[in-house]
């Protein structure tokens, strides 16, 4: 199994609504066309950004079809498969519908808040069975368990097929551990934008990205700019981002990004609940820092 190249900008695509919650196609192609503009590294679908606990099964699959049809060949892509019923998960990595897909993304199982053995035994399980290399997502702020560095560097060095890892830990300690003592084929990826520049300087190549949906050709731009060492030039960049990254979150993910999309005139500011948009102040914010960014 061929592994897959975790180097650049991914992007976790956010799913556009209308008013009435239904998708606006729409907007998703709108979305779609300006990544594949922005010559984005690759795709992330059916994340959590793209708030896939609130989509029904009929949604994720319109969702897959029209993503690939649309994208085709023009830019990989990659799909969420994660859950806390390990059983589950295999099930579906067994009989799922991946034409198309280059990996997977798989989150660390949550709420069940397993310990590290189980966590392991979980990822081994899907590794033997997933007909696509895996990538691991550790986000202990959602999953409430974090998966410890000696776990990943298990689960790195055990299994061929399992390529690498989106780390939103944000313990810089955890990732330069990971980073110093993974197989050389293993990459390490930020899970979050904010703390993607300091992690590239550490040897991380890249990034899956909530803040891309919105500005693919300047983050990206930056990215590019970490991985051929041009950190002085990358890091003038990573400054005008600063405020709207902490913006992006502090009403939750992707209240902040939906905000921002639509303050560009991309997608309705709609989520579906239990999400609701961000405050009025947030969105005010937010705004105000749309036309500075488009400078960059």
């Amino acid at each position: 199994m061929a592994s897959f190249n975790l180097k650049g900008l991914g992007v976790a695509l956010v799913t556009p609504f209308k008013e009435d919650k239904s998708i606006d196609i729409d907007a998703l192609d709108r979305l779609l066309d300006s990544l594949a503009e922005a010559e984005v590294n690759y795709i992330v679908i059916l994340a959590t950004t793209g708030e896939t606990p609130a989509l029904f099964p009929e949604e994720k699959q319109l969702i897959k079809d029209r993503v690939r049809m649309r994208i085709g060949n023009r830019i990989p892509l990659v799909i969420g498969v994660g859950g806390n019923h390990t059983q589950a998960v295999a099930e579906e990595l067994m009989n799922g519908d991946f034409d198309g897909f280059k990996a997977v993304l798989s989150v660390v199982p949550y709420y069940n808040k397993p310990s590290q053995e189980g966590i392991y035994q979980h990822y081994k399980t899907l590794a033997e069975i997933s007909p696509l290399p895996l990538i691991l997502y550790n986000v202990p702020g959602r999953t409430g368990v974090n998966m410890s560095a000696e776990t990943t560097l298990r689960l790195a060095h055990d299994f061929e097929n399992i390529t690498g890892i989106k780390e939103a830990s944000g313990n810089f300690v955890q990732i330069e551990e990971i980073i110093k003592r993974k197989p050389e084929r293993f990459q390490v990826i930020s899970g979050d934008d904010g703390i993607t520049y300091p992690l590239m300087t550490l040897g991380a190549v890249g990034v899956i990205s909530v803040i891309g949906n919105a500005f693919p050709k300047e983050f990206g731009r930056m990215v590019r700019l970490c991985l051929e060492h041009r950190f002085d030039e990358a890091l003038r960049i990573h400054f005008k981002f600063t405020e709207l990254f902490n913006l992006m979150f502090v009403d939750g993910n992707p209240a902040g990004v939906k905000c921002a999309l639509n303050a560009l005139g991309m997608i309705a500011n709609e989520l579906r609940l239990p999400l609701v948009p961000t405050r009025i102040s947030t969105n005010e914010k937010i705004h105000a820092l749309i036309a500075e960014l488009r400078k960059i």
